[in-house]
């Protein structure tokens, strides 16, 4: 049996998230543990009930299932998952069907009834499987996207510190899906800031997946309504959660990848409030 972990966040209303001091925000909006050795970590956040997850298999073959917490037979009973690999060569079967992914290379697994089993094909340098899961109302078939079949968007420049290139992974323009969106966004060196002008979307939540940071260095998430900032220190491999109402924006002692997973009910990548830089407290 595939050693299995799970919290569980309940949602929290703007008006209260004011007052946190940072061990509470760390505590409702912060997944720390994402990846370790034969271990499937998950975080089910109750804002769009995403489920945010980390499968690192060293020395066995992690199996995918249903936690307490869904009620459900199987995972993939009434979820589709989206799964990108941020470490060694490693290998996804779902069913009868055997996916081999590269580094930064996507899986998008639909709802159906499907036994899903991460592997590592070099145990010296292992997988590390980061995915997305959100509820799924129709069955859609599975498919693997490297970034080739990507739509790319370059933007940002090394004068604002953003020069950026968006590679959106898991949309509907790639492969059919839900609700769930999932992208990755790697900052050029000598820029460090992203998602900036910051913008919000009430039709979704987001999820964000911190990674290619050194040891010792450190990203400064940014969240909060508009006029109430707040910010949360992170490290390599780790997330944070992002409520509808809140900005999600961040900038690092150096530049940095990170995945960003959406869910909700409106899937148009263009439809954001934007926060212009002034207007920001």
């Amino acid at each position: 049996m595939s050693k299995i972990n799970i919290e569980v966040r309940y949602p929290s209303h703007q008006d209260d998230a004011k007052h946190y001091d940072t061990a509470t925000l760390r505590k409702h909006y912060l997944v720390e543990r994402i990846m370790a050795p034969d271990e499937i970590n998950m975080c089910y956040s109750m804002f769009d009930r995403i489920i945010v997850g980390g499968a690192m298999p060293v020395a066995e073959k992690l199996t995918l299932t249903s936690p307490d917490i869904l009620r459900s037979e199987y995972f993939t009973q009434r979820r589709e998952v989206g799964v990108i690999n941020v470490g060694g060569r490693g290998a996804v079967t779902v069913g009868s069907d055997r996916y081999e992914l590269e580094f930064k290379e996507a899986l998008y697994i639909g709802r159906g009834d499907r036994h899903i089993v991460f592997e590592s094909l070099d145990a010296e340098h292992p997988a590390k499987f980061y995915f997305n899961s959100a509820p799924a109302h129709k069955e859609y078939p599975c498919k693997k996207v490297s970034r080739k079949d990507a739509i790319v968007m370059h933007m940002g420049s090394l004068e604002e510190s953003n020069e950026r290139t968006i590679n959106r992974l898991l949309v509907n323009e790639v492969t059919p899906c839900c609700q769930l969106q999932m992208g990755m966004t790697e900052l050029a060196p000598g820029s460090t800031w992203n998602t900036m002008p910051a913008h919000t979307h009430d039709r979704r939540m987001e999820a964000y997946f911190y990674f290619e940071l050194p040891e010792d260095a450190a990203v400064c998430h940014f969240m909060g309504e508009p006029q109430e900032t707040r910010h949360i220190w992170m490290h390599n491999e780790q997330a944070v959660i992002s409520p509808q109402w809140s900005i999600h924006s961040a900038c690092a002692t150096r530049n940095y990848t990170f995945i960003w997973g959406m869910c909700g009910e409106n899937q148009d990548y263009n439809d954001m409030d934007w926060c212009a830089p002034k207007d920001l407290r």
